[in-house]
């Protein structure tokens, strides 16, 4: 039985044990498991790149815009690099975050963004500066003698700067192409000018003896070729109207915008001063481009017929309501060097009323304290300041005047509630003043000599002041009025009468409350 057991053990431990499984195919070698960090090294390198890509790019476009090539050029590039960017979305993180060091897609977008800054380095080495663009043409009426530009605000605010040439330092001066074509010619006492009545030009070879000494010289007859502007210009200045009935003045005085499109249709009409060539005329204009206009301009009587310098002033002859000749006198605040010379016009034109109507000061000088404060004696006229009224808005001087054996009376009046660098806010002031001069000019009869008026350039104020009376008597005797009209012939006879758009406005406001204070009387 034991060699039984023995024999039949192997046996049955075998049929014990289970089988072996089947043996396996030889497996590949397994692979070395990557060092630790070096997926994420490769992952911020290709980070590290697109950020790199886009930067570059960001930057690109950046500069194109800056560059002034335009928004156009820049929203194309983008789109281009969006499309790749789209690409390669598709393709997968693998295809340009995967395994490849350096895959297509990466190579691609690369070398897109190399191309990119290199075409537009080229482009800016490329592209020369720009130089500025021509400033388009001028208006055809405001070239011939335009002045600078301006801020304009509405007419009861305050103004950055005061009434152009009524501050120091003198603005700049209007640019002209005019040849210098004055010169003494046999006879001392006439000047061969180039006559422009609005700004000759190049292009004109034809000159007239005018005769520099004959008061207030006329226009008409002029011989002289003017140049289309020109002849545009002058053409404006003498037809330009637009009659105003009561609502229309008062809807057009609340209408700045209107207004100053209106104001800067009317052509300046200022002088060339290469017009005037007489030696030492420096010292006779307080503003060296503000000149007279020689067809109007006043002339003084002089003793020395050789010298030109003794019979100039700075001043013109202005027409008056209906085109009256020689109703009022334009010029400027007198200086230092022309007090005599402002007495000897008041003198020869029997001026019974002089209108100042400046500040000696404001900020600097603007006119000479001309008169005394008892008597002085200058060019052998004798003046005597009998009696000093003062008012809320002007102060009255009665003056009397005398050369050799002949007195005569004078008014002077000087308005002092025109505000340092801007408008009044407050338009009875100045049209009472200009009832009160109106009043003491009819008491002179009705032939009553020119009526002085001046500022400091003598064209600012001044203008609104004649207008403003030209208009009233229009106003009352027509019951209607024409400012534009008015400012045109103003500015005829002195360039550039009523100078800045704020005046004009309130020259508009000035009317308009008289024509509302007219219709509130009792008919006569």
């Amino acid at each position: 039985m034991e060699a039984l057991d023995q024999a039949e053990g192997p046996a049955a431990s075998q049929r014990a044990m289970p089988p072996p499984p089947p043996a396996s195919p030889p497996s590949e070698p397994a692979q070395k498991p990557p060092p630790r960090g070096a997926g994420s090294h490769s992952l911020t390198a290709r980070s590290s790149l697109c950020l790199l890509a886009a930067s570059q790019f960001l930057l690109a476009c950046g500069m194109l815009w800056l560059s002034g090539i335009g928004p156009i050029w820049t929203q194309n590039t983008t789109d281009i690099v969006s499309s790749a960017l789209t690409f390669l979305e598709r393709l997968g993180p693998s295809a340009w975050l995967g395994t490849g060091t350096w895959d297509v897609p990466s190579l691609l977008l690369i070398s897109l963004c190399v191309i990119l800054v290199t075409t537009l380095v080229w482009l800016l080495l490329r592209t020369p500066s720009e130089p500025p663009s021509p400033l388009p043409p001028e208006d055809r009426r405001q070239s011939v003698s335009r002045q600078p530009s301006f801020t304009y605000s509405e007419w009861m605010e305050e103004k950055v700067e005061d009434d152009f040439l009524d501050l120091d330092p003198v603005p700049e001066t209007p640019v002209f192409d005019c040849v210098m074509d004055i010169k003494l010619e046999a006879d001392p006492t006439s000047l061969t000018v180039k006559a422009m009545g609005l700004q000759e030009r190049r292009g004109s070879n034809v000159s007239l003896t005018l005769d520099m000494c004959t008061p207030g010289c006329n226009e008409e007859g002029f011989g002289y070729l003017m140049s289309p502007r020109e002849e545009s210009a002058r053409e404006y200045l003498l037809s330009a109207s637009r009659v105003l009935q009561a609502e229309e003045l008062h809807e057009k005085a609340l209408d700045p915008f209107l207004l100053q499109a209106e104001f800067f249709e009317i052509p300046m009409n200022f002088v060339d001063p290469k017009e005037y060539d007489i030696p030492g005329l420096v010292r006779k204009n307080r503003y060296k481009t503000i000149l007279p206009n020689p067809h109007s301009r006043v002339c003084l009587t002089s003793p020395d017929p050789d010298d030109p310098l003794s019979s100039y002033i700075n001043a013109n002859y202005i027409r008056g309501y209906g085109g009256e000749e020689k109703v009022y006198i334009a010029t400027q605040g007198p200086i230092v060097s022309t007090v005599g010379d402002f007495w000897r016009m008041v003198w020869q034109e029997h001026t019974p009323i002089i209108v100042m109507i400046t500040n000696i000061e404001e900020m600097n000088e603007k006119c000479t304290e001309y008169w005394p404060e008892e008597q002085v004696v200058y060019d052998g006229v004798e003046i005597t300041v009998r009696k000093v009224i003062h008012t809320e808005d002007y102060r009255l001087r009665l003056i009397a005047l005398r050369s050799g054996t002949e007195e005569r009376g004078l008014k002077h009046y000087w308005f002092t509630s025109w505000p340092d660098q801007k408008t009044p806010d407050r338009a009875p002031p100045l049209l009472h003043l200009v009832r009160e001069v109106e009043e003491a000019a009819q008491q002179e009869g009705p032939r009553c000599a020119p009526i002085v008026v001046h500022c400091s350039a003598g064209i600012g104020r001044t203008g609104c002041f004649i207008a403003t009376s030209i208009c009233c008597q229009q106003l009352r005797h027509e019951g209607v009025v024409d400012i534009l009209k008015t400012t045109c012939q103003l500015r005829q006879d002195r360039g550039g009468m009523i100078q800045t758009c704020e005046q004009y406005q309130f020259v508009h406001h000035v009317m308009s409350l008289y024509e509302k204070q007219l219709s509130r009387q009792p008919p006569e």
